[in-house]
């Protein structure tokens, strides 16, 4: 698997809570977007799932497709995806 899987071309929106690790899918196989359910160790492929700790209670807009240049948040990168 060379590039992530677009899976879905709409952010989710999502609440963190503070001092929580979360762990955000980056390959897009996930049937639990926009985290991680470790179906990227199912399909053997080399993605691995991005580890954070909210820094505060907040919203957050997570992206979907993949393409984010600020993951795990939503840069707009979904509204460019051709494919």
């Amino acid at each position: 698997m060379d590039k992530p899987k677009c899976a879905g071309t709409a952010p989710i929106e999502v609440q963190l809570e503070e001092g929580k690790k979360y762990a955000w899918c980056t390959c897009g196989l996930s049937e639990n977007q926009p985290f991680c359910d470790g179906k990227h160790k199912q399909e053997g492929c080399n993605y691995t799932p991005l580890v954070f700790t909210a820094e505060k209670s907040e919203t957050a807009w997570l992206c979907t497709c993949k393409q984010t240049g600020n993951p795990p948040r939503c840069d707009g990168s979904h509204s460019k995806i051709t494919e």
